[in-house]
């Protein structure tokens, strides 16, 4: 168990797609000594990068699932997460960075800010992330660390600090120089293994200057002794380290690296950075909620000698069986022990403990506060928190974002029937994004997620893991209905079929409510409805929820309130009850201005200026509305909302629209209402497809 817990890091590396995260990954790990031959992403040989460890991976050059790992550095114990660039796999990002103590911003020298860039950036706010920005790529055509700084401060709002330049550009990218120190470092051998320490260039001198100047007006703002060693000209290079570090864990310092991590540059120096400027877990402040004390906030302490506090991440239903990693943020673990879930309070023993490695693992006989692990055998819920039974505390949930396709699936064959619920059943637990159901008129198997790339991999998953044959209908929208006015009700059902019948009663109103998706209150007086039957009306009124009367999706942001009723000595019943709440909402659902509540992307369109007028044009086709435009160094920008039914297909008519020349990346940005138009016409298409069934 380490022991030591400020030579700890628990780092994620996070970027946009394809800026290099999981190659810059495969070096630190080869750095480190953790492996002992490079691989790239999608190298020649075939084996692919270590962390990328599942075939689809390997295939498709992507990261699909975050991986942990971990390594040694200078006597620092380094816990990674690599997580995918694709907006589709946001969640493997939401969840590694709520366990997390920092991360690698990993940025293109090219692309710099991008899409998914501003995406991971919120979610390293959310959950008060310190980070280094790690621009990759120099040696690539018109790679450009300068601009790419300066995006840092202007589109994510970060006080973006360059404590390195680049030594050449693109092919002649040869190292860097760092400032604090103020040297040339060059790395050269086979695989960028040996570093040589020189003086600064000549031609880079004054830059040189002009940059460390202004690292120090930047960090002397988190240290008043560095302040006065600069006014008085004798700065001391550690307290510069100091002060950096004292800023990036404030949450008010980002300081930016730089290198290539495919030739090999500068990877050992972001190590270092690593060990000065991002934090262990003595230097963060975790809170869970006492849940004996109306879940008032209580700080977590990274120390082994108080109560056991971990938290499971990620669940992985693998070959050997289930899979739970975890970090622990107080106490200590050892195999064996027995943990209370806080959420069913059920005891389970941990029978083996294991460290991973992306796919292979070591087993291991404790652990302990600061640490990241992994638990076998385990039955628990992404988000659970496990104690030792001594104290109720839970930790803080995690922002799991609301699906937004839906696809039928239906298996060919009833070998793929059985599997298919065996696999559906996986990943919805190891998914919290994932979502499977099954359609009551229809029959059908309905699976919903992010969009269709993360629908197609679990369709070809199933395929590949579970010998399972689907056939898929066309991807669809996931619609949501909502009402937009207060409607009373006032329904009394009553059947009569011979012996004992049914009756109840219930009256009151149902209204808009933003701030949840479904809430039942009951202001009862006198007992009109007796007390056993409050939850039936309850259970009636959130049965009709998931399919609404518009166009059979989900019906959101309901209050329902009973305040009056009547019940009969015989005839009453749960049932009875429950039928009278279905009556009520299918009665007053129409008086209530029931709309239809569309999923709308947040677009961003990158392609030479040229082409601006072409892509605006696009969107505006697609009911698009555009949010901002910018132009920088011959290339456009636009950002728009788009509703996610006009998306299909974009790719092909943005590449004809531009000659092939631009690209797009899109991720939700909220619900919103259809206009009429559209509603009438998703109203006629449901009522079409009701008659043919």
């Amino acid at each position: 168990m380490i022991t030591d817990l400020a030579q700890v890091r628990n780092i994620g590396i996070s970027a946009h797609i394809d800026s290099g995260k999981t190659t810059l990954t495969e070096r630190i790990l080869f750095y480190t000594n953790r492996i002992h031959a490079i691989h790239e992403v999608r190298g020649k040989d075939g084996v692919g990068a270590k962390m990328d460890s599942m075939d689809l991976e390997r295939e498709r050059g992507i990261t699909i699932q975050s991986a942990a790992t971990h390594c040694s550095w200078k006597g620092n114990v380094i816990n990674i997460i690599d997580t995918p660039g694709h907006v589709d796999f946001t969640i493997e990002v939401e969840r590694s960075l709520r366990v997390l103590d920092g991360a690698i911003l990993v940025l293109c020298g090219v692309a710099g800010v991008q899409s998914q860039s501003i995406t991971v950036d919120r979610q390293m706010r959310r959950y008060k992330v310190p980070r280094i920005a790690f621009i990759n790529k120099l040696d690539r055509q018109g790679a450009n660390p300068y601009k790419v700084s300066a995006q840092l401060r202007e589109k994510l709002g970060l006080n973006a600090v360059m404590i390195q330049i680049p030594i050449g550009y693109e092919a002649e990218f040869k190292g860097v120089v760092d400032l604090i120190e103020m040297k040339a470092m060059y790395y050269t051998g086979p695989a960028g293994e040996e570093i040589t320490i020189t003086d600064i260039p000549e031609e880079l001198v004054a830059t040189a200057a002009e940059y460390r100047e202004k690292m120090l007006d930047a960090v002397s703002m988190f240290d008043d002794e560095l302040m006065e060693q600069i006014l008085e000209g004798n700065v001391d290079n550690e307290r510069v380290r100091l002060a950096i570090r004292r800023g990036t864990i404030a949450l008010k310092l980002t300081p930016v690296m730089m290198g290539s991590a495919y030739k090999n540059k500068a990877v050992q120096t972001l190590l270092d950075g690593v060990q000065s400027y991002l934090p262990g877990p003595p230097d963060v402040e975790n809170a869970g909620v006492d849940l004996d004390n109306n879940e008032v906030p209580i700080v977590l302490d990274s120390v082994f000698n108080k109560p056991l506090v971990l938290l499971a991440f990620k669940l992985d239903d693998g070959r050997y069986g289930q899979l739970t990693y975890v970090r622990v943020y107080q106490g200590t673990l050892r195999k064996g022990d027995s943990v209370v879930n806080m959420r069913t309070k059920k005891k389970v023993k941990i029978g083996r403990l294991v460290r991973m490695h992306s796919d292979e693992m070591e087993d291991i006989e404790d652990t302990g506060a600061g640490d990241l692990c992994a638990l076998f055998g385990v039955d628990c819920a992404t988000g659970d928190t496990f104690t030792d039974g001594t104290v109720e505390i839970a930790m803080t949930s995690m922002f799991v974002p609301e699906p937004v396709m839906r696809l039928m699936i239906k298996p060919k064959d009833s070998a793929s029937q059985i599997n298919m619920s065996k696999a559906l059943g996986r990943f919805t637990r190891e998914d919290p994004t994932f979502r499977s159901y099954v359609d009551t008129d229809s029959g059908e198997t309905i699976v919903c997620g992010m969009g269709e790339l993360h629908l197609e991999v679990y369709v070809e998953r199933m395929r590949r893991e579970y010998k399972c044959e689907v056939d898929t209908g066309a991807p669809q929208v996931a619609y949501r209905e909502t009402i937009t006015k207060k409607a009373e009700f006032n329904y009394t059902h009553k059947k009569q079929t011979g012996g004992s019948g049914q009756y109840g009663r219930v009256a009151g109103w149902f209204e808009p409510w933003p701030e949840a998706e479904y809430l039942f209150e009951e202001q009862i007086v006198g007992g009109v409805i007796p007390r056993e039957y409050i939850s039936a009306c309850d259970k009636g009124f959130r049965s009709m929820m998931p399919k609404g009367r518009l166009i059979g999706f989900p019906v959101v942001n309901i209050k329902f309130v009973i305040n009056d009723g009547a019940a009969h000595a015989v005839d009453s019943s749960d049932i009875a009850f429950q039928e009278a709440a279905r009556g009520a909402f299918r009665e007053a659902y129409g008086r209530a201005g029931p709309v239809i509540l569309e999923p709308v992307m947040r677009v961003v369109c990158e392609g030479p200026n040229d082409f601006q007028g072409g892509i605006v044009k696009t969107l505006f086709q697609r009911r698009g509305a555009i949010t901002a435009t910018s132009e920088e160094d011959g290339f456009a920008r636009v950002e728009a909302e788009v509703p996610l039914s006009e998306m299909f297909g974009y790719s092909t008519d943005l590449r004809s629209a531009t000659q092939g020349k631009a690209e797009f990346t899109m991720e939700f940005a909220k619900y919103s209402q259809v206009p009429s138009e559209v509603s009438e016409d998703l109203k006629k298409r449901f009522a079409e497809a009701s008659r043919m069934k």
